[in-house]
């Protein structure tokens, strides 16, 4: 299954049985559509596991856009008023990284391109979106 959104939150490093070692984080899906001519816009979010490469977590920063492959699955509990709940996971098995928290951000980082080179134009898929954000 492949799933795009944004990050919630930076991606956190835990370890679990032992040594094991897994990059946590949590996506935000915003959907839109119209029924009876009105504007609904509804956010998921999905907590999401990767655990072949914990180097990913520090790229992984709030606001950023990601495109993830794995399969989906659910988590259902009990809540402290001993209300059914439920929650979304992914197992992440790729991730690909399509764009940083802010599209203005400028690094230092970042070289100059020589006199001799044209800069090169970025697209900017989701243009308009980040104003939806719910965080």
């Amino acid at each position: 299954m492949e799933i795009t959104g944004r990050l919630t939150a930076d991606a956190v490093v835990r370890t679990v049985s032992g040594e094991r070692k897994v990059t946590g984080f949590s996506i935000a899906i915003n959907d839109i559509y119209r029924t009876g001519g009105e504007l609904k816009k509804i956010t998921t979010f999905i907590d999401c596991s990767y655990w072949l490469n914990t180097g990913i977590a520090e790229y992984l920063k709030k606001g950023g856009w990601v495109q993830l492959y794995g399969r989906i699955g659910v988590n259902a509990y009990m809540s402290g008023s001993g209300e059914a709940k439920a929650s979304l996971t992914f197992h992440t098995s790729e991730i690909k990284l399509l764009g940083s928290a802010s599209r203005r951000e400028n690094s230092s980082a970042v070289a100059e391109p020589m006199q001799s080179e044209k800069p090169k134009e970025t697209v900017n898929r989701f243009e308009g979106i980040d104003d939806d954000l719910p965080f």
